[in-house]
């Protein structure tokens, strides 16, 4: 109370920024919501109304084989183009994915946009360092660390971490979260997992 007591602006200020609604986020929740179409396809998490392209994509996408937990793929379909999204660590993996697609029945244009991830020796102990972290905690590993494709993919960018992918639950959500912000060195953490089912 002392605080807004001698700052009657600052607090006036908060309080109308706390009452004013986020109009740009809010129209965009509710553009996904009224369309059921996701901004991009992921390839480890699949939906009931795929269609064939999408279905074949997801698949061409996680055969790949230097697609790791330290990568992120995303795939957009509109007509017979397919634009590839996201971050890798090899300039090598940017390439396959869009050969991959190339020869996939029903494709007919494949755009590229996979972004290559800069070399830093930082960033690669941070994605060691993480990995440990998270799938060595007791509550993930026996559900996450043995699958053949890791549903929890670690994107880190000079020194900033995006979880990317999907988890169980809430709770799992909230515990990969934490175990990245726990590692020394990294400036923030951006938790992008989905809760399946939702």
């Amino acid at each position: 109370m002392r605080i807004y007591a001698c700052f009657p602006a600052a607090a006036a200020m908060l309080a109308l920024l706390a009452l004013t609604p986020n109009a740009p986020a809010q129209n965009k929740d509710k553009t996904n919501k009224d369309q059921h179409t996701p901004a991009h396809y992921d390839p480890y998490i699949t939906g009931k109304n795929d269609s064939d392209v999408i279905r074949e994509t997801r698949h061409r996408l996680l055969m790949l084989p230097y697609y790791g937990v330290f990568d992120d793929l995303g795939f957009t379909v509109n007509g017979g183009t397919v634009t590839l999204t996201g971050q890798v660590t090899r300039p090598t993996l940017k390439d396959d994915a869009a050969s991959a697609i190339k020869g996939e029945p029903g494709v007919s244009n494949v755009v590229n946009n996979i972004e290559v991830l800069p070399l830093s020796p930082t960033d690669d102990a941070s994605r060691i360092a993480i990995y440990r972290a998270i799938y060595g905690d007791p509550a993930l590993s026996s559900r996450y660390a043995y699958r053949a494709a890791p549903s929890i993919h670690i994107i880190v960018k000079n020194g900033h971490v995006r979880l990317e992918g999907s988890v169980a639950n809430q709770m799992d959500k909230q515990i990969a979260e934490t175990r990245a912000k726990t590692v020394p060195g990294v400036f923030s953490v951006v938790d992008d997992l989905q809760v399946e089912g939702k």
